[in-house]
């Protein structure tokens, strides 16, 4: 019986969304102008020359970027995978959607947004929050990205005992506290009764971010981030491999993605790489019926938002370095499916997430293929029709 690895690679979107300009984001391409900033000498800073993804390229993700948005990125065209490119339908373009509907599942609801003001986290959720959860008060509460809020707050949250309350462009509410000096467990719990406040407001996830250091130039995110999702409307991938017999591996964020909901082991760890290390050990492990389902979440957090474009592109070089190793892991009857959940182009404005198609790239019987512009809901019914597993409401297997 065969097995499944669906691997996202957080943010690493391809343009051509056709509702991008709904969002703002009209002419956003993460992998493409990564891959021209490259090519032109734009992407220097640790790193040289054009992007060298020689194993992703070998997939299709030339093909795929050009099908998806019509950008020729000098990427090799000589497919020896499955290849193409999914178009989202949930109206958002953040990591619970973009997970959710990979998995099967397109979100059926608007989320809620926190206003781009100030503040943008209203006194109905703060006073609650600073009741029950016994605080002394909050910081910020409003739009920011992680590394800006540490330093312009972290020493006022040392002095005061105050976390800091701040939000984006997604559904979410984050809280980021000192991991020793205001304590894991208890920014755990403050964040356990945000969700609680929030979560009926139809805010997607509240997210736990602590960090170390003594001062503004020290300062740190630690590995211990912790994500509290509204959980799925309806059985995902996840589920739906366990009923029909099946073990799921969550390596990464995917857990807290889905509320722990299907999950039957979990593998965290401190950066992607580790994350991959994460992956080849469930290879190793899985057996007959089961999925393993990663999230690579660096190339989002630490160069998509801070729109470092070198950055990235040494993430998707080192990334594409270790996938000899995960496809030497492969039976011949298992699948593989490469793919992302949302665009953070590096050379767009603003830090925000950008709309975007994915490329989707595997290996796996029937290699190579054309999938063409497929939904996302697609590569869930690929995996449930591949395990045997029941099928979906919303997506059709391919090829």
């Amino acid at each position: 019986m065969p097995r499944a690895a669906l691997l996202v690679m957080d943010s690493v979107g391809c343009g051509g969304a056709p509702d991008a300009s709904d969002f703002g984001d009209e002419g956003a391409n993460t992998l493409g102008h990564i891959a021209l900033a490259c090519a032109g000498g734009r992407a220097e800073h640790g790193r040289s020359g054009p992007l060298r993804v020689p194993n992703l390229a070998g997939l299709g993700l030339g093909p795929a970027i050009r099908l998806a948005s019509g950008l020729e990125t000098g990427l090799p065209d000589t497919p020896r995978g499955l290849w193409g490119a999914a178009t989202e339908v949930s109206r958002g373009k953040d990591t619970p959607s973009g997970h959710w509907e990979l998995a099967g599942v397109p979100v059926p609801w608007n989320w809620h947004y926190f206003p781009k003001a100030d503040p943008a986290i209203p006194p109905d959720v703060t006073l609650p929050l600073i009741a029950r959860a016994g605080l002394p008060g909050t910081l910020c509460n409003a739009h920011s990205s992680g590394m800006p809020v540490l330093r312009a707050y972290g020493e006022e949250h040392i002095a005061t005992g105050k976390p800091i309350l701040y939000t984006s462009a997604d559904s979410v509410l984050q809280i980021a506290a000192h991991e020793t000096r205001f304590g894991l467990e208890r920014l755990y719990e403050t964040c356990r009764v945000a969700a609680e406040i929030v979560h009926p407001m139809r805010v997607g996830r509240v997210i736990a971010r602590p960090f170390v250091g003594e001062s503004r130039e020290s300062f740190v995110r630690t590995p211990n981030r912790r994500d509290l999702a509204i959980p799925p409307p309806e059985p995902t991938i996840l589920d739906r491999v366990q009923a029909a017999g099946g073990r799921t591996h969550a390596i990464g964020k995917v857990g807290d993605i889905f509320a722990h909901r299907g999950i039957s082991t979990l593998a965290k760890d401190k950066d992607d790489m580790a994350l991959v290390d994460a992956t080849l050990a469930a290879l190793d492990t899985a057996e007959d019926g089961d999925l393993i389902f990663a999230n690579y979440v660096d190339f989002d957090t630490l160069w998509g938002h801070p729109r470092d474009v070198s950055g990235y592109a040494r993430a998707l070089e080192a990334f594409d370095a270790r996938l000899p190793e995960v496809f030497a892991r492969l039976r011949p009857d298992d699948l593989l499916i490469l793919t992302a959940d949302h665009g953070n182009d590096p050379t767009w404005r603003g830090t925000d997430h950008t709309r975007e198609r994915v490329p989707v790239l595997g290996l796996g019987p029937g290699a190579p293929a054309a999938l063409g512009l497929i939904g996302f809901a697609d590569v869930a019914e690929t995996i449930a029709r591949h395990l045997g597993a029941p099928p979906g409401r919303h997506g059709v297997a391919r090829p």
